[in-house]
């Protein structure tokens, strides 16, 4: 069984679950095999589940309210909030507190529980005060629907502003070895409040399991093909380094390529709870097998030598960060 691990006051399991893959992003949904991978993902310990109501839209919630039936109480479910949904996701942001109340209740009665365990704000938006935003979850909070509160992709001021307001437990943004944008102000300040850490894309959005491909040979329908300038003409050649010395390493360790690029957000602190995503039991399997293996001093000096090539967004996306 994985250990637990400490996000603020809210305790979950070391390694969790990203589910967005599963309804959105990459590839063609398998839901028979992604409610196996959640069975499993129980089965072994792993529950701390993170899922949006964007993800689909709304179909990845509704997986997951199916799959847990029975199981509910077995899993710290965490979900956001924050954009506007028409015509397609990302449309905008949309943190109003009243608009935060309606996606509650909404996702309340997809993912077919009485509370959410964690909620983000998925993204800062710029037309709405943060404190208006903490406010506004501080009162779910109290009326017992939402259990904690937590920030995704917000910068240091954002971060201090909210938890003025409700303390936050877990500032979830990309973190893996390579991208490392945070580590000047936002890592600093999150150990200073008692703030966990969530790393999304743990896995360089696979790139770094070395089964990485050129952004044109994914289909159109995958993130990667547009929007990840990582793996793009020259970017890619020069980034392939990084693949190949996390390889070097988890050959030496006997361990697959994903358990190190893990095993390295797990050794950067007792508070870090990284989420990778998939949608196949395997690869669920070999992800949690990170939680035993320690990288060497000199392990862990060679990967944070590295340097990436290339932004980790295209502008549109970019412009999403709050920084």
């Amino acid at each position: 069984m994985l250990p637990k691990r400490k996000l603020g006051n809210l305790e979950v399991s070391a390694i969790g679950l990203g589910c967005m893959g599963m309804s959105h992003a990459y590839g063609t949904p398998d839901d028979a095999e992604s409610v196996a991978t959640i069975h499993r993902a129980i089965e072994l310990g792993c529950t701390f589940l993170d899922t949006a109501e964007v993800y689909g839209p709304f179909t990845n919630e509704e997986l997951l309210g199916r799959a847990l039936k029975g199981r509910r109480g077995q899993v710290t479910l965490a979900t956001k909030f924050g954009f506007v949904i028409g015509g397609g996701p990302f449309q905008g942001t949309d943190s109003r507190p009243a608009h935060i109340r309606e996606v509650v209740e909404a996702s309340l009665k997809r993912l077919q529980t009485d509370r959410i365990d964690l909620l983000y704000q998925h993204r800062v938006d710029p037309n709405v005060p943060i404190e208006d935003v903490a406010g506004a979850v501080k009162d779910l909070i109290a009326e017992g629907k939402v259990l904690h509160f937590g920030l995704s992709e917000a910068g240091e001021k954002t971060i201090r502003r909210a938890h003025a307001v409700q303390p936050v437990a877990a500032l979830q943004s990309e973190y893996s070895i390579w991208e490392r944008g945070i580590e000047d102000r936002i890592v600093p300040a999150l150990d200073e409040l008692g703030i966990g850490l969530v790393p999304f894309s743990p896995l360089g959005r696979g790139f770094l399991t070395g089964d990485a491909k050129r952004a044109e040979d994914y289909a159109p329908n995958d993130f990667r093909a547009k929007n990840d300038p990582r793996l793009q003409g020259d970017h890619f050649a020069a980034n392939l380094r990084i693949a190949d010395l996390v390889h070097e390493i988890a050959t030496a360790h006997e361990a697959k390529p994903a358990q190190v690029a893990l095993a390295w957000l797990l050794q950067r602190g007792p508070h870090v709870v990284p989420i990778p995503g998939t949608k196949r039991r395997k690869y669920l399997e070999e992800n949690l097998g990170a939680a035993a293996l320690t990288l060497t001093p000199r392990d862990v000096a060679k990967l944070d030598g590295v340097s990436v090539s290339g932004p980790r967004y295209t502008e549109r996306g970019l412009a999403m960060v709050d920084r």
